[in-house]
């Protein structure tokens, strides 16, 4: 916001000097105006959300579920490559990913798996922020692990 404002007060004294350039800055304030941002920080939506955890024993049968704390959750903004912040649980699994913009976004945990490079992989669900404002109660990530 203080980039428009400084802007502004750059055209004001343009526009004391030069009264022939005050088309030139109306326009340059309707492209300032106009500008949309993307996904990411800066807006007024939230996602939250629990992640899930599945374990297993050897013989690959369920043994134990439930919300898991402090487990690493990360947030990508729209089809980036990396995260962008992560957060880690809360005491019942739960997580909050705040002052978010309109756009699609995806978040993550990362779950054990036998035979995957590194032994983990991504267990990711998408989201759309479709207005400001929105609170989206995302779906659980569902992680495993295997004792």
């Amino acid at each position: 916001m203080w980039i428009v404002v400084r802007v502004v007060h750059l055209l004001v004294n343009l526009m004391l000097m030069r009264k022939g350039l005050i088309p030139i800055i109306i326009g340059m304030l309707a492209l300032i105006g106009g500008c949309e941002l993307g996904p990411g920080e800066g807006g007024r939506s939230a996602i939250t959300g629990k992640v899930f955890m599945e374990e297993y024993n050897s013989a690959g049968s369920l043994i134990k579920d439930y919300y898991i704390a402090d487990e690493r959750v990360y947030i990508i903004y729209d089809d980036g490559d990396t995260y962008h912040d992560e957060f880690r649980t809360s005491f019942d699994g739960s997580y909050r990913f705040e002052f978010l913009r309109k756009g699609n976004y995806r978040i993550f945990a990362y779950s054990e798996c036998l035979g995957c490079p590194g032994s983990t992989e991504p267990s990711i669900i998408e989201i759309s922020i479709d207005k400001n404002g929105e609170e989206i109660v995302a779906e659980d990530i569902v992680i495993k692990k295997w004792n």
